[in-house]
């Protein structure tokens, strides 16, 4: 049975502004599928990763995502396709002036939930699965850099995306942490949300083969690593 793609990109072009990044991009993500998105600093990869999650806009061609036309959608249907999509920055981006519940609680109230029954719920059922249940009360400040990411994945868990776009998720991490967080991303493709993500550690990538997006001379390449 084929799966159906989460993202499907058609002679597509991708802008930072007025500046044309990437031309003619013909992409496909299924679900549950893990992809790597590779290219040099100023390749691309932030600005294609930003017009899928609705940061820039979509302009030529065919761009669609968790079934959201992007080339269509107007501004105020944007917090709608960003809940089936989970974002994990290299920065972890968590608020520091609060627990980790907090942190998730506030995401939760943000994308619509009211509950606090359910809410309290989900933030467990998340905090579970990336192995961080004990520490619901904790600061950011007092946990580890791959602990900290590891919220972070979870944070992108809450509202059961389609897919997880991943920005440099391991770039800030030492080895031993990156693979804890590696093995984390590919358990969750495995369960079946996709995931694509950018990164720079090519034996990271030797270690977890996968398929391959490679931007480079303002266009993409897809191969698959063996």
């Amino acid at each position: 049975m084929s799966k159906e793609p989460i993202i499907e990109l058609k002679k597509a072009s991708i802008f930072q502004r007025e500046n044309l990044i990437l031309a003619n991009v013909n992409l496909s993500i299924s679900e549950g599928e893990f992809v790597y998105l590779i290219g040099k600093t100023g390749s691309g990869k932030s600005s294609l990763l930003k017009t899928l999650y609705g940061e820039l806009p979509a302009r030529d061609g065919e761009v669609e995502v968790a079934g959201y036309d992007l080339t269509q959608i107007k501004r105020k249907d944007i917090p709608y396709l960003r809940r089936k999509i989970g974002i994990v920055f290299q920065d972890f981006q968590l608020l520091h002036d609060r627990t980790v519940e907090k942190n998730l609680e506030f995401v939760l109230g943000a994308t619509g939930w009211t509950d606090k029954e359910e809410i309290s719920e989900r933030i467990d059922e998340v905090l579970n699965e990336v192995g961080l249940k004990d520490k619901r009360q904790s600061m950011p400040h007092q946990l580890s850099g791959g602990e900290q990411q590891s919220i972070a994945i979870a944070r992108a868990l809450l509202n059961e995306p389609l897919i997880i776009l991943a920005d440099e998720p391991t770039g800030n991490l030492d080895p031993d942490t990156t693979i804890d967080v590696m093995r984390l991303l590919r358990k969750i493709s495995e369960s079946g949300t996709a995931v694509l993500m950018a990164t720079h550690n090519y034996t990271l990538m030797q270690k977890y083969p996968s398929r391959v997006i490679r931007c480079d001379n303002g266009t993409i390449t897809c191969s698959v690593m063996d």
